[in-house]
């Protein structure tokens, strides 16, 4: 018979359990990224506000990606390495610290939606009506846009933790590598109807929104190309499209295949794995990817370097 220990503060994390072969190997490896996600996101966020060159909506609403991955990758992957070199029995949370992780995760996954929506939106008015582009997305506009994305994914993800703290719980157990909604409410023996109903809507609602938002302004985009004879327009097209939907597909794919695995209890630790990339690799690429393509940021670097190398 199981024993249940009814509203206890202290719970415990399964955590990411890797073979004794493997586990330093995994270990650096989430920690050089870890390190590489801290110093890439917060030098470009830093980059962008220190040049005024870069002082353009695309950018400024950018700067939201940086920010949300230095927040998404914060309270999670510290606490995962330190349980990673702990056995398992000593992997014990407190309860509102697991709350305050999985508020910090959810809102990671919600406004990594929401602000490759507004970004969407941005690249739509550049692309489509650049004539109007300096009316349209003016500072007020950027500021509503990203006050938007950030107050829609704080009213849902607060909905989505409001629902699983007003449960008693009897167990004790986190079966997952870090505090998420649905590893908190299985920890109650009421009926979590309703957690399962407003979780499933919550998603359905947050990806139809995203792809579909996505795929209609990607639409108009490619119409106004096909239909224009202007090369620099499709040039121009074609490099901040790119980028944008190459970091909206990475964010989708580990997205989906962390819910899917969720069906398949026999492949419980791909899950696990999968859920902890969903923070990393969008947290590590969306730097390199904006980056690389954007001829503002590559001009900066390279006078940065090169004032570097004469500065003996």
């Amino acid at each position: 018979m199981e024993n249940y220990t009814y509203n206890s503060f202290t719970l415990q994390l399964e955590g990411l359990n890797v073979s004794e072969n493997f586990l330093y190997p995994t270990f650096l490896f989430f920690l050089f990224s870890y390190m590489f996600i801290m110093v890439a996101n917060v030098g470009i966020t830093v980059l962008i506000f220190i040049d005024k060159s870069l002082h353009q909506p695309m950018y400024l609403l950018f700067c939201n990606l940086p920010f949300n991955d230095i927040l998404g990758n914060s309270l999670l992957v510290p606490r995962l390495l330190i349980d990673m070199m702990r056995p398992p029995s000593e992997r014990l949370i407190n309860y509102y610290e697991c709350v305050g992780q999985a508020f910090t995760s959810h809102m990671f996954g919600t406004c990594s939606n929401t602000v490759l929506m507004i970004m969407a939106f941005d690249r739509y008015v550049a692309i489509c009506n650049p004539l109007r582009y300096a009316a349209i997305m003016t500072n007020k506009m950027v500021i509503k846009l990203t006050a938007s994305a950030w107050g829609a994914a704080f009213v849902l993800v607060s909905i989505l933790l409001g629902l699983t703290i007003r449960l008693n719980r009897c167990r004790t157990m986190i079966f997952s590598p870090y505090c998420e909604n649905a590893s908190l409410f299985k920890l109650s023996c009421e009926s979590v109807v309703i957690n399962n109903i407003y979780g499933l809507t919550f998603t359905v609602v947050l990806f139809t929104a995203s792809i579909g938002s996505i795929v209609l302004t990607y639409t108009k985009i490619t119409v106004l190309c096909l239909t224009s004879n202007s090369k620099s327009l499709n040039s121009k097209a074609l490099k901040t499209c790119s980028t944008h939907l190459l970091v909206f597909l990475i964010m989708v794919f580990f997205g989906i295949a962390n819910i899917a695995l969720h069906r398949f209890p026999q492949y419980s630790f791909y899950r696990k794995l999968c859920s902890v990339l969903f923070h990393i690799v969008p947290g590590s690429l969306n730097p390199i990817i904006y980056g690389l393509q954007s001829k503002e940021i590559r001009k900066f670097l390279s006078k940065s370097f090169k004032s570097i190398k004469t500065f003996p």
